[in-house]
């Protein structure tokens, strides 16, 4: 009975294109099952802290906004100094370097520096959202997953994927999202391969969430918000919106970077360095308290933002009188709104880049809410369309923002419909979203997670090329058998051996045949131009040991951009074990080649 079931699904397994990896597919239910209850211990604390900051004393407001914000990041940066990692920037961007240059390998402690450092940065105060490190910590377990079963490069980048896109759709309850943010935003692959697990793990993580916290929307909409329903007419106010909140986006990112550049180049210990971003945001803190002239509640630009955002969601807080606005600073309401967009961006820029821990995404939402929001007011005082909602823009201005940052319109509009359930303005929503993903675009070639990449040598190329090149690796080319020559051999030699074998690139190794250098076509060439010197030189003095090398298990997507850097027509694979040993040379006709036979394939 056993036996058949498994021959079964083994053969169900097979025909998805798990021929081999067909346990994949219960890897990814497991991951599912153990990331729902790592969510919820990582998001009810930050509920929990979101809630007592709505019943805080106003009395110790003047204190509390001030030095909360400084406490928590003080205690982030010993976090970051306890437990360092290699490479620069936020966490999903951590994430998408290790799936690009480090086969996916992210190490454990990674996932404990990003949930003790997140919670303490988001719970104090910091502007800052969760999804980055939830993504970072599903990363890490389906990561150290693969490792453990010892998996190839692409299976640990889909395990990898399994526990991010659990992580979402655990915390944001959001399961469609949660696999297409992976599949659009870090593995940039949409085959059936990576699709199924991805999948199942993200909705085993829901259900099981569900089941313990409830079904219902992060920011469900109340009843009077469908009162009103989307009209043609309204269209050109959408685009409009849409170019808006691309234009804001572009100068958020920019500032988020230039931000990030400036605190990393202050002199003095990087553990500070989150505590002087802190101190700046108080001092945005404190001058919101005094314009809010007594209110008894906390920025609305601190922390994750949801209750700014469900506020902006209903219609009828953008009605108080004609004049004047609960959404913010006392004064005219169109300036309330503004001011909170601006301001939830200021406050990410100094929370994220002075090295504070959270994500871009709960951020955006904000801004794109209030943006939204602001002009919708303005579409409803000028009376052209008097059945528009400022609530409806809002939500509209949030997932263009989404997409306009991130450059994934199709995330954006999914997982906005997800966490707040209106399906009342879906066509405006996936309009604006795609308009924001244009204008970003035009202005700006990188999104708010590859333009760090940049600075670490990373270039994110199409995505249909890239989702064959990373299911491919070394290995699956057919390589070159390598012509070996020693450092004190002759460079009449090389061309003796060039002439009888019809070889152009020579693999340099030691006399216990460790790999040393490669000669090139190129620089065997170049000898020949004084003929009369070719007698007189030696191997060594043609080698060049600047070229990196492959292995492998390298996918393709990094030997191609080894090439494009490199004018070189062979690159040498090298054993993975790391002793210096030659496998064969990968050339760059065999590498296409191999492509293109793929992409015959799908």
């Amino acid at each position: 009975m056993v036996r058949s079931l498994a021959s079964r699904f083994k053969q169900f397994s097979t025909r998805l294109g798990f021929e081999r990896d067909w346990y994949l597919i219960l890897v990814a239910a497991v991951i599912g099952l153990v990331m729902s209850g790592v969510a919820m211990a990582f998001i009810l604390p930050l509920r929990w802290i979101e809630e007592r900051a709505d019943a805080t004393d106003p009395s110790l407001l003047w204190w509390l906004v001030p030095t909360l914000p400084i406490a928590g990041a003080l205690l982030a940066g010993i976090v970051h100094a306890l437990i360092p990692t290699p490479d620069a920037g936020p966490g999903v961007t951590k994430v998408m370097y290790a799936i690009y240059r480090r086969k996916s390998r992210i190490p454990p402690v990674m996932a404990l520096r990003k949930w003790l450092a997140s919670t303490l940065t988001i719970g104090s105060g910091g502007s800052a959202g969760a999804e980055g490190p939830i993504v970072t910590i599903g990363a890490v377990i389906g990561s150290v997953t693969g490792q453990l079963l010892r998996t190839n490069g692409p299976n640990t980048a889909t395990l990898l994927g399994c526990g991010a896109a659990a992580g979402i759709a655990s915390v944001f309850n959001a399961p469609i999202a949660g696999v297409f943010f992976v599949m659009e935003i870090l593995l940039r692959d949409f085959s059936l391969r990576t699709f199924t697990p991805i999948v199942i793990a993200s909705v085993i993580s829901a259900a099981v969430t569900q089941g313990v916290l409830g079904a219902d929307a992060l920011f469900a909409a109340g009843d009077d918000f469908s009162v009103e329903a989307f009209t043609w007419r309204e269209i050109p106010n959408y685009l409009i919106l849409g170019v808006a909140c691309g234009i804001f986006a572009v100068m958020f990112v920019r500032a988020l970077y230039a931000t990030s550049r400036r605190f990393e180049r202050l002199p003095g210990p990087d553990v500070l360095k989150p505590a002087l971003g802190a101190l700046l945001l108080g001092g945005l803190g404190l001058g919101f308290l005094w314009l809010q002239q007594g209110s008894a509640r906390m920025p609305l630009f601190y922390g994750n933002g949801y209750p700014a955002i469900r506020t902006l969601l209903e219609p009828a807080h953008y009605y108080v009188d004609a004049a004047h606005t609960t959404l913010g600073p006392a004064g005219p309401m169109l300036i309330g709104l503004v001011a909170l967009g601006t301001l939830k961006g200021l406050a990410t820029c100094l929370t994220v880049g002075s090295g504070g821990a959270g994500g871009m995404f709960a951020p955006s939402l904000l801004m794109g809410a209030a943006v939204g929001g602001a002009f919708g007011y303005v579409v409803s005082a000028l009376g052209w369309f008097p059945a528009a909602s400022p609530a409806h823009y809002a939500l509209v201005g949030m997932a263009s923002m989404v997409a306009a940052t991130t450059h994934a319109p199709l995330t954006a509009i999914l997982i906005v419909y997800e966490i707040t359930r209106s399906y009342e303005v879906i066509l405006p929503l996936m309009l604006a979203a795609v308009i924001s993903t244009i204008v970003a675009r035009l202005f700006l070639r990188s999104s708010v997670y590859t333009v760090r990449l940049e600075d670490l040598g990373v270039r994110v190329g199409a995505m249909s090329d890239l989702t064959v090149l990373r299911r491919l690796v070394v290995q699956d080319v057919p390589l070159v058998a390598p012509v070996f020559v020693h450092p004190e051999d002759s460079a009449q030699r090389l061309l003796e051996l060039s002439e009888r074998m019809s070889v152009t690139d020579f693999v340099v190794t030691d006399r216990r045949h460790r790999y040393v250098a490669l000669v090139t076509g190129g620089d065997l060439k170049e000898a020949l131009v004084h003929r009369e010197a070719i007698p007189l030189l030696q191997v060594n003095e043609l080698q060049r040991s600047d070229l990196p090398t492959v292995t492998g298990e390298d996918t393709l997507d990094v030997v191609l951009d080894r090439f494009s850097r490199h004018d070189v027509n062979s690159l040498v694979v090298l054993d993975e074990r790391g002793d210096g040993a030659v496998l064969g040379l990968i050339t760059r006709s065999r590498l296409m080649q191999r492509y293109q036979d793929e992409l015959s394939k799908d």
